[in-house]
């Protein structure tokens, strides 16, 4: 294990130091690997040699006008846009439509992408904290679930790699891959208190509110009070797919550890990108070895890795060992570094708020929303906000529709608080509010509201931002 972990170092240490080498590489593997497939007779792959080339030759593609290409993978047919048949989908309704989406996930991505992110963040880790006992026992992963759609196995990200790696990741993971990967959620607790309790478990991973329940569900069948009296050895969280910041002072509270450590990680359907590499930063290393050739749009310009800038938010177009090809996947990230190049989860392309010019994304609703809590002393498990539209007799707002886990003294002064943050954090949404906004509006549901609603919705996040009302009136009227 330990020459493994010195090898990854390693590697790693090579594309820190060499960024544009190992992206060349990336791109000259994936032009390889195209050979003789449908897509690269529709674009003429083989007469292009250079990253400019392929730029000028290639379209940008989203979901949608990669449809004919995903069909036909779906349909089975070989060689359309990588070698082979593509026999694994990852499902996901998304954060910004009810529709189901299909991701086709390769062998080689499985193995070369989603899986050497997971052995990485055991490489950082254990190079960052060289003394933890995190990989002395099990990591408890809290999966989805996936089902046979004809000869394709289609599902959540998760249960594709738990079902498909059960050789190699069975002996360090628990729960049993049965329970794993069961589409139920509180059958899934009840069983991973059964069968986990007793076992060593020093680490766990997935989504953090999912996680959130599930771990109160654990103290609630042993009668504890925190987590270390079940696991006394539980040291790490690899945390991915939200903003930790609103769940860290509950995790805290259930896990009173100063050994206790939470590692952000970028893994998404399309690809794992991105991990936290440094304890004493709050951005994560790109990852640029996992067989993705990196583009980025700012507006309508597009640049390849070595073109960005810090402090700018670009939407992230891949070109990878899945199939994708200068593919948006609708997540927008911010360089924090260029050497080597780190980045922060920004949102989603199509998750923020802009109905009366005000630009506002979920970087800044996230750092609003932590002043103010540090401003009040309260904590916020989870939120969501929505546009109130102005009429005759009345200026816009926004609507902060939050799920608190400890309440402010005031909740008048909270929205002060949260209001005054974000008009300190988005100039844009300072002068709106002098202009044609009133201050923002706070509507408090219950504890759970926001969990009800990922299970009604079967969603595994709730988008944080939207231009319309039907989202929050949902929450709220489930509530």
């Amino acid at each position: 294990m330990r020459a493994y972990f010195s090898q990854r170092e390693a590697a790693i240490d090579r594309f820190r130091r060499h960024p544009a080498e190992v992206q060349e590489r990336m791109f000259r593997y994936l032009m390889h690997r195209a050979r003789r497939t449908r897509f690269a007779a529709d674009y003429g792959l083989e007469r292009i040699h250079t990253p400019a080339q392929f730029a000028a030759a290639v379209p940008t593609f989203d979901y949608d006008s990669f449809r004919p290409y995903r069909e036909r993978m779906l349909a089975g047919e070989r060689n359309v846009t990588t070698q082979g048949i593509v026999r694994l989908f990852a499902k996901s309704s998304g954060t910004t439509s009810d529709r189901s989406k299909y991701i086709p996930v390769t062998r080689e991505s499985l193995w070369h992408n989603h899986t050497l992110g997971m052995r990485d963040v055991a490489t950082l880790f254990t190079a960052a904290y060289p003394r933890s006992k995190a990989l002395t026992g099990k990591t408890l992963t809290l999966g989805g679930s996936c089902t046979r759609e004809g000869r394709n196995l289609v599902g959540d990200l998760s249960a594709l790699l738990i079902h498909e790696t059960t050789m190699w990741s069975g002996w360090f993971r628990a729960p049993r891959i049965e329970t794993a990967i069961l589409s139920d959620f509180d059958e899934k607790c009840a069983r991973i208190c059964r069968e986990c309790v007793q076992e060593h478990i020093t680490a766990f991973a997935g989504v953090p509110s999912w996680n959130l329940a599930l771990m109160r569900r654990v103290l609630e069948y042993t009668g504890r009070r925190n987590l270390l009296e079940v696991w006394p050895d539980l040291t790490l969280f690899a945390h991915g797919g939200v903003e930790f910041t609103p769940y860290r002072h509950s995790f805290e509270e259930l896990i009173p550890s100063s050994e206790m450590h939470y590692m952000e990680t970028y893994n998404a359907s399309e690809g794992f990108f991105a991990m936290a590499d440094d304890p004493r930063r709050n951005d994560m290393l790109l990852m640029l070895d996992y067989g993705t050739y990196y583009e980025f749009r700012h507006g309508d310009t597009i640049v390849p890795l070595e073109g960005v800038q810090c402090g700018v938010v670009y939407a992230m177009l891949i070109s990878s060992n899945n199939g994708l090809w200068r593919y948006e996947i609708g997540d927008t990230v911010e360089f924090t570094s260029t050497d080597p190049y780190r980045i922060r989860f920004a949102g989603r392309t199509r998750q923020y708020i802009n109905v009366f010019g005000e630009e506002v994304i979920v970087n800044n609703t996230d750092a609003a929303l932590a002043r103010a809590c540090e401003r009040t002393g309260a904590v916020v498990a989870e939120y969501s906000v929505a546009p109130v539209f102005m009429s005759l007799d009345r200026r816009g707002a926004h609507e902060w529709v939050v799920e608190f886990e400890s309440m402010p003294e005031s909740q008048e002064r909270f929205a002060e608080e949260l209001d005054a943050a974000l008009r300190e954090i988005n100039s844009d949404y300072d002068a709106k509010r002098r202009t044609t906004l009133d201050r923002l509006r706070i509507t408090v549901v219950p504890q759970g509201s926001f969990l009800a609603w990922m299970r009604r919705q079967r969603k595994n996040k709730v988008p944080r931002l939207s231009n319309d009302r039907r989202l929050v009136e949902s929450i709220v009227a489930g509530a």
